[in-house]
């Protein structure tokens, strides 16, 4: 059974009459009868009665027209949105994000126009750190990933999304929290405190830019606490357990006794960048990265 054959089926059944039917397929009549006759044959039922006054559906002709129209529709339904897919106006889009992601200004205005250009594509977001994310791109579970500078496998790039400074989380009764809030402090000055950290173990860059720091600093910290989320550290800071380190971005999270300062030494910045797979070319993908690209450029106007 062809495809065609459906087609000149339904002419026939509408025009209940060959010639009619024949014209507006644009083919002539022996062929139409013909394939009419095999697909008859394909099917073990008559479809037609015919005689030479007139044609008319028989009962199975009846049932078969109704499932043909709605399997053409549901054909033309499918084609559709294949076609809209191959555009990127539907389907999923799988992002990871750091915890840190959702304060990113870049990444907010591209999620919310995305969101708007494309409202019958779903976005599926996932928080994951930077390594875990890195693991998922490269197992094709996840799209494209917002992490931190890290070193990428070659089948990755990345687009730089913002830079920001690090920062040091403080009670605000610490005396270094008296000096004026645009003055930047030397990380040795808080040599003597107990400090909030992540742990060694999650494996995130960010860590090990943190630890740079202290080898910067000429000192090792003094962990008396460690923490996953820099929610949570702040939280810790709060309740008086040391200072933290932390993405400037994290100064959003504000709690009553908690003061940030930036750190002073050039070395204290880090940055969000846009990880995906060179190798993939999904309109869905390509349109998501187009939308981050415009806006870096509307942020660094």
């Amino acid at each position: 059974m062809e495809l065609r054959q459906l087609h000149y089926f339904i002419a026939v059944a509408e025009e209940l009459h060959f010639g009619r039917a024949a014209e507006r397929l644009g083919i002539t009549q022996p062929p139409l009868s013909q394939q009419i006759r095999a697909l008859e044959d394909s099917i073990g039922a008559r479809l037609f009665n015919r005689t030479n006054r007139r044609v008319e559906l028989t009962e199975a002709g009846r049932l078969f027209l109704a499932e043909c129209r709605a399997i053409l529709t549901r054909l033309d339904d499918a084609v559709e949105q294949a076609a809209r897919a191959h555009r990127g106006e539907v389907g999923e889009l799988r992002l990871g994000f750091t915890v840190s992601a959702p304060f990113t200004t870049v990444f907010l205005r591209s999620i919310y126009a995305f969101r708007q250009s494309h409202p019958d594509v779903r976005l599926a977001l996932q928080e994951l750190n930077t390594v875990d994310q890195i693991e998922a791109l490269m197992e094709r579970r996840l799209h494209a990933g917002l992490i931190r500078p890290t070193d990428l496998p070659e089948a990755l790039t990345a687009i730089e999304l913002m830079r920001e400074p690090i920062v040091i989380a403080m009670r605000s009764d610490h005396p270094l929290a008296q000096q004026a809030p645009g003055e930047a402090l030397p990380l040795a000055a808080f040599a003597d405190d107990d400090f909030v950290m992540f742990p060694r173990n999650l494996g995130i860059p960010l860590y090990e830019q943190i630890i740079a720091l202290f080898r910067h600093a000429d000192f090792t910290p003094r962990v008396a606490q460690e923490a996953r989320e820099a929610s949570t550290q702040i939280a810790l800071v709060a309740a008086g357990f040391g200072v933290a380190i932390l993405p400037a971005l994290q100064q959003r999270i504000q709690l009553d006794n908690v003061t940030y300062r930036a750190i002073a030494d050039p070395q204290a910045r880090t940055a969000v960048w846009l990880a995906y797979r060179e190798e993939d070319h999904s309109q869905l993908l390509q349109g998501f990265v187009r939308q981050v690209k415009t806006e870096v450029a509307r942020a660094s106007a």
